[in-house]
């Protein structure tokens, strides 16, 4: 009798998935440049090298995967089996990549790598959207210069952390207390 009414509850999911969707697609930056000059950097990742993005510089990778993004910072591993699923990249600062000498390197900068992953993972654990870019936005712009950081589209905050590119068009806009001009 329990499993009747179970199954007269259970419902059909429907599927909203949409594979050739892709919010990357010929997205422009906010100074009105297309994104372009990444596909060097995007071939060097693809090849199947480990590199190390140069700890003696402000300089980073943003990776776009198919649902997300990632930052990776000073330090940071790029490319190898971890980066080939990789769609675009956004070089941040005067990018420079160095080829990893020997296999110490390589794990100190996976585990670097990893430090980066877990910094926005904290960022993503704070359940208010609004805090969650204005953290994002906030790091960013300790780390590289404020103009650098107003450059990059909306979209590139909201794959970073989670959320939909509007809110982080509003939080821009209004700062982080959005949240009581909406409810």
């Amino acid at each position: 009798m329990d499993s009747e009414k179970l199954r007269r509850y259970q419902t059909t999911m429907v599927s909203t998935y949409y594979p050739e969707t892709n919010c990357l697609d010929d997205f422009v930056m906010l100074d009105g440049t297309e994104q372009s000059h990444s596909p060097d950097v995007l071939t060097l990742l693809r090849s199947g090298e480990v590199f190390i993005i140069n700890s003696r510089r402000r300089n980073g990778l943003i990776l776009f995967k198919r649902y997300h993004a990632e930052f990776a910072g000073p330090g940071a591993a790029v490319g190898g089996e971890y980066d080939c699923d990789c769609q675009k990249v956004i070089p941040i600062g005067n990018l420079s990549l160095l080829k990893s000498e020997s296999y110490e390197e390589r794990q100190k900068a996976y585990l670097i790598r990893r430090q980066w992953i877990r910094l926005i993972k904290q960022i993503t654990e704070n359940p208010l959207p609004q805090q969650r870019v204005q953290k994002i936005l906030d790091q960013f712009e300790q780390y590289f210069p404020a103009k650098m950081v107003a450059n990059l589209p909306d979209v590139v905050f909201a794959l970073l952390v989670g959320v939909l590119p509007q809110t982080v068009g509003m939080v821009r806009r209004w700062g982080s207390d959005t949240e009581g001009r909406y409810s």
